[in-house]
This record gives structure tokens, sequence and C-alpha cells, in this order.
């Protein structure tokens, strides 16, 4: 008798995701659909653009007294986001 190497359906997925490349647009796309809950509703009232280049976030912010104040948490915004993606998605956040 052989035996069976059996796996969940949650490592098959997960493995083919890696092997076709989609881990980290994923991981992306959960980073910046989260920007609401970890900036907060005020926040993502002024919010116009976001888009990930080069693991930087970029976020249009359409009120420059927010905009200055983002600003200066960028460390704790990247921590935050980073824990709500799962990885290591970005090192940066630049609002402009």
């Amino acid at each position: 008798m052989f035996k069976r190497d059996v796996k969940s359906f949650s490592e098959i997925l997960a493995q083919c995701i890696r092997q076709n490349g989609l881990e980290t647009p994923l991981k992306q796309m959960r980073l910046i659909d989260s920007w609401d809950t970890v900036a907060g509703k005020v926040v993502a009232r002024y919010t116009a653009e976001k888009y990930i280049r080069n693991q930087t976030l970029y976020v249009k912010i359409t009120n420059p007294a927010l905009r200055a104040d983002l600003s200066m948490m960028r460390s704790q915004l990247v921590k935050r986001l980073n824990e709500v993606s799962g990885g290591m998605v970005i090192v940066d956040v630049r609002v402009y």
C-alpha cells in the first residue's frame, strides 16, 4: 500500500497562488482595501487615490491639514497596514 499525501484545500490554493505569482498582488490589494479601516472614516472621506509602486503606498489626500498630519504618522501607518495585509508589502507611505 502507498501513503497518499493529503493536503487541505487552503494549502493547495495557497500553493497555486504562489506558483502563479499572484501572492504579492493579492496582498497589495488587501492593503489598499484596508486603508479606510486603518486610517479611519474621516481620512477615508478625504482620500482620492491610492496605489502602490516600488513598495511605496501613494495616497492622495484632498485636505491640506490632514495631509500634513498623515505625513508625520507615516511609520505608524506602514506598520499597521502591513499587519492588516499579512506581510511586508510596503516600506513607505507618501501622502500627496
